[in-house]
């Protein structure tokens, strides 16, 4: 077995055995409401209710902030789509039973974690334009990435790289976009 290997079977162990510790947690009610809230503000809406404030009320940098976002949530939309399909790991939810979350998966493949790409992408790329923002745009991201754990939707590893592959691709397309205009 060969170390990549190696390191690939200790990730799917450990994330197997959290999985299994998570479906079978009976979460306080107010953790319950708290993850729903944030997977569902992560299914997208959040994300164009918050363009169209910014671009309402966003100052100088309103365009520049807003496309610099949509730049980094399209590239993420189109990388985790490739990586999904090319790699084609199951989901937490096709493998058992959730124990109080019933929720059905936008699609069937794990890794990496959409909702967890967009909203680091978008979040990052906002924080550029808006260092004030930055502590509750940070939240609203790690709460839809820990979200989607904690609901069985994916594995730990799935929602790290992609809060990692959200992070560089935010913090690309506001660089990129503050350089070229």
């Amino acid at each position: 077995m060969t170390r990549a290997q190696a390191m690939l079977s200790f990730i799917a162990t450990r994330d197997h055995k959290l999985m299994r510790r998570l479906n079978r947690w009976r979460a306080p009610r107010w953790v319950r409401v708290w993850m729903l809230c944030a997977t569902r503000g992560g299914d997208g809406w959040l994300w164009y209710a918050m363009g169209l404030v910014i671009l309402l009320f966003g100052g100088p940098d309103r365009f520049l902030a807003a496309g610099s976002a949509a730049l980094a949530a399209g590239a993420g939309i189109v990388l985790f789509l490739y990586l999904k399909k090319r790699i084609g790991r199951k989901r937490p939810c096709a493998i058992e039973p959730h124990c109080w979350a019933t929720l059905l998966p936008p699609d069937q493949f794990s890794f990496p974690s959409g909702h967890t790409i967009t909203a680091f992408s978008v979040a990052v790329a906002l924080c550029a334009f808006y260092p004030s923002l930055t502590v509750g745009l940070l939240f609203c991201a790690a709460s839809i990435a820990v979200s989607r754990v904690l609901l069985g939707m994916h594995f730990l590893s799935d929602v790290l790289a992609g809060a990692v592959l959200g992070t560089a691709l935010g913090y690309t397309s506001a660089h990129l976009l503050a350089a070229l205009l």
